[in-house]
Formats: C-alpha cells, sequence, structure tokens
C-alpha cells in the first residue's frame, strides 16, 4: 500500500517528471484531507513529501482511515503512472517531430549536402568516442578517423536547438562552401535520436587560445602570424557574403569559432546561428536575436540605428580584430585602470592623443604597424551605424593597403545615446580633411530596443 505520512515533517523525494505531476500530487493530498489551506500546501511543497511503501494489519484495517489511505494511494499511483505515460509520449512526439523536419530538408537539398553516414560509422571512426576534443552548448566534439585515414571532428548535437535549426544551419550553409578559410564538413549523421557533424580535424584547435592570457601556456602567436589569421578570417568572411549562390550572414564571429590547421591557416566554423538569403537582398529578416554578447553587432538589440545586415557580421570581425591587437578580451572589469576595462575606447583615446601602443621592448617597426593596422581597421569595423562599416571586400583592402592611407574614425561608442538619429551616406573607410560631411563625425543615435 502507497501511503503518505507525515502532515507536519514531510520531508518526501518524488521526481518531478512534469508541471502537471506537480498538480495531480497537491489533489492527492487534498483527497486525503490532511491539509485544508493555502498555506498547508505552500508548507508542503517547500518541505517535500514522504512516500512510503508499507504493510498494514487488520487492527489498521479496521480503522475507518483505511479506506481513505488506500483510495488514496491507488489515485495517487494512477496519476504517476499517467504522468510518465505522458512525459515519454510527448518526448517521443518531439524527437520524431524533429527527426521529420531534418529529413524533409536533406531531401529538399540532396545534391549539394556532403556525404551521409550512419550511427555505427560514426562509432566506429570514434573509436566507440574514445577521444573527446572539447564540449559546448551544443553538446560535445570527438576526435575520429575515415577509412582513407584523414582525421576528423565530430560534433554530437546532443542540446540542439528548436526544429535541429542549428543543425539544417550548418549542412545548408557548409554543404555550399569550398573556401581555404572556411572549415570543410565532411559527413553528417542523422537518426531519430542522434544527429552528428564531421568536420576536418583542426589540431591547433581555436584562435582564443592564442591571444587570451588564461592560455599563456600556449604558443604566443607572433605579430606577422596574426596579420596572416586575420587577413585569412576577413578572406573566408568575404567569400560567405558574396562568394556563394546564397550569401551567408554567419552571426556569430569570434576568437572560440576561427579554428587553425597545423601551418595556422585560419577556418570560419560554427555555422549554428548563420542566416541564408539571396544575395540581392542587403536586409536580413531575424526573428530573434542571435550572437553572442560582447561580438553582437548594436542594430541586433536597437533597431532605429540601422537594418539588420551583413554588417553584423563586420561588427564581429571588428570585435575580434580588437582582441587579436590588445591580446585580452575587449571588456575587462579587473583593468588596472577604468578607462582600460573597455579596451577599444581607451585604445582609441591612445591614438587620438599620439601617444605611443607599447607591444613589448623589442617590438619591430614592422610589427607596431601591424598592430595599429590591425586597430585602425577594427575602429572601422565597430562604428554604431551599420552604413558608416565597411565591406568585408573594403576591409580586406584596408589590411592589405599602407598604414599612412587609413584614416582616424568617429570613436565607437559602447552603446547609442538617446538623440535622433543622424545618418551618414558614406561607407568610405578614408577620411580627407576637405570632406564637408566627414564619417569621422560623432553620431547620436535614438535608442529602441528590438522586440523578441
Amino acid at each position: 500500500m502507497l501511503s503518505i505520512l507525515g502532515c507536519r515533517r514531510t520531508t518526501v523525494q518524488v521526481f518531478h517528471f512534469t508541471q502537471l505531476l506537480i498538480i495531480l500530487i497537491i489533489l492527492c493530498i487534498h483527497q486525503s484531507r490532511m491539509i485544508q489551506s493555502y498555506l498547508d500546501v505552500h508548507d508542503m511543497m517547500a518541505s517535500g513529501f514522504e512516500l512510503e511503501w508499507m504493510g498494514y494489519s487488520d487492527s489498521f484495517c479496521s480503522s475507518a482511515l483505511c479506506f481513505g489511505a488506500i483510495g488514496t494511494g491507488g489515485f495517487f499511483g494512477i496519476c504517476i503512472a499517467l504522468s510518465i505515460a505522458y512525459y515519454i509520449y510527448e518526448l517521443r512526439r518531439r524527437y520524431l517531430s524533429l527527426h521529420d523536419a531534418i529529413e524533409k530538408f536533406l531531401k529538399s537539398r540532396n545534391n549539394l549536402i556532403p556525404r551521409r553516414y550512419s550511427y555505427r560509422e560514426i562509432k566506429k571512426m570514434s573509436n566507440n568516442f574514445k577521444e573527446k576534443l572539447g564540449e559546448g552548448g551544443y553538446g560535445s566534439v570527438y576526435k575520429g578517423k575515415l577509412r582513407s585515414g584523414q582525421l576528423v571532428a565530430i560534433k554530437m548535437l546532443t542540446k540542439s536547438k528548436a526544429n535541429g535549426q542549428d543543425f539544417i544551419n550548418e549542412v545548408a550553409s557548409l554543404g555550399r562552401i569550398h573556401h581555404v578559410n572556411v572549415v570543410r564538413l565532411a559527413g553528417f549523421c542523422v537518426t531519430a535520436s542522434k544527429r552528428a557533424l564531421i568536420y576536418e580535424y583542426m589540431p591547433n584547435g581555436s584562435l582564443d587560445k592564442f591571444i587570451f592570457a588564461e592560455h599563456s601556456n600556449r604558443l604566443s602567436l607572433s605579430w606577422k602570424k596574426a596579420f596572416e589569421i586575420a587577413s585569412g578570417v576577413a578572406r573566408g568572411i568575404q567569400y560567405l557574403h558574396q562568394g556563394c549562390n546564397m550569401q551567408i550572414v554567419h552571426f556569430d564571429i569570434k576568437p572560440h569559432n576561427i579554428l587553425l590547421d597545423d601551418n595556422f591557416v585560419p577556418k570560419v566554423s560554427d555555422f549554428g546561428l548563420a542566416k541564408l538569403h539571396p544575395l540581392q537582398n542587403s536586409v536580413v529578416s531575424l526573428t530573434v536575436v542571435r550572437g553572442t554578447l560582447g561580438y553582437m553587432a548594436p542594430e541586433l538589440f536597437y533597431k532605429k540605428i540601422g537594418n539588420v545586415s551583413n554588417k553584423a557580421d563586420v561588427y564581429s570581425f571588428g570585435m575580434l580584430l580588437m582582441e587579436m591587437a590588445g591580446r585580452r578580451k575587449n571588456i575587462n572589469a579587473l583593468a588596472e585602470h577604468s578607462s582600460q576595462i573597455y579596451f577599444p575606447s581607451w585604445i582609441y583615446d591612445n591614438i587620438d592623443q599620439g601617444e605611443d601602443m607599447e607591444i613589448g621592448d623589442h617590438a619591430t617597426e614592422e610589427e607596431k604597424t601591424i598592430r595599429k593596422k590591425l586597430i585602425l581597421t577594427a575602429l572601422w569595423c565597430i562604428q554604431m551605424i551599420p552604413e558608416n562599416r565597411p565591406s568585408m571586400r573594403e576591409v580586406i583592402e584596408m589590411l592589405g593597403g599602407d598604414l599612412q592611407d587609413l584614416q582616424l574614425p568617429a570613436k565607437p561608442r559602447f552603446y547609442p545615446s538617446d538623440s535622433p538619429v543622424r545618418h551618414l551616406q558614406s561607407s568610405s573607410y578614408s577620411c580627407s580633411e576637405e570632406s564637408t560631411e566627414s564619417p569621422c563625425n560623432s553620431v547620436p543615435l535614438e535608442i529602441e530596443q528590438i522586440d523578441r
């Protein structure tokens, strides 16, 4: 018999499968007449319940309470059984719905997708998931080897986003891309309950491990190598924007998503938030804000600044360049001086005041030039108004051109002011003294948050 013990010191531990189950428990307790008010319910929910299987004697059953206890116990057991059954049904229904959506997508893009592997093949190539390379919000990544001997990284999507959209985004984007600076999708696996993406293996991991102080045990990048990586990432993003038959906006450019091969050639990766749309459409339609805080363009939050477009990737790339040039996070609350908390603002003031940018006692003139070029390019990329940022094609020209051709743009704001917007109709990254309406002027903005 299942009985409920202790009205005052109820200390039961129950697995709550759904909120519905909690409600049913309260109803069961009401049925047993052990509580009379909301306060009683509150106290019992705060303490928990104690459930116990116990025998009962004839003398106990002779009591009138026996019938109420048995009835309550039976009803309570039925409630648990029904709740478990409903939970399993809902779980299975969601998995099947997700699987159907992915299969429908794969059939529609059959000529564009890479090879499909079975889950058994995935287990074999990963040696039963023996070597884990990393873990993130999506799931885990394991090292594997194809039959050809090629090493691969297998991403198991155990925490997929709604309707498997992250999986669909990755396959849709990478299935049509062939560029030296974009990670290659070697294959995928999808079943009713398993989803995996197979990439070319990047032995040097992600860029963040080489530019931040917390990873100082790793080999430090020379300024020349850092510049080569920055230029490669720029070419990869430019290819996404203009090199395919569909425009791909990544929406999550950051050091963690830049992978490095054995020769430190950078590869843009992780297209789980990517958005595909026609080349002729400059405006991207979004239903939710996407990206990583610290790298997200302001127009994703303030719609009066301008439309969301591929300039959002330009902004993210600028924040990445700043971190490469500063070898630190752009926002550091533990900075030695308060003026250094937001690095882009601090470094802008240094350049504006003509101060030397210290990068070490033995830095050559070439290294100083590289760092200043990275910073000036980044300052153009992180302009508040999208129209004032260069395109990725212009960014490549800036990085490949002479430092003397780069002028100091307007000081980047961390957030817009509450003044009316004044748009500047110039996308030029040069600023001549003869200009009457120069993009080097500060631009007041009106804040209006996007509805989510």
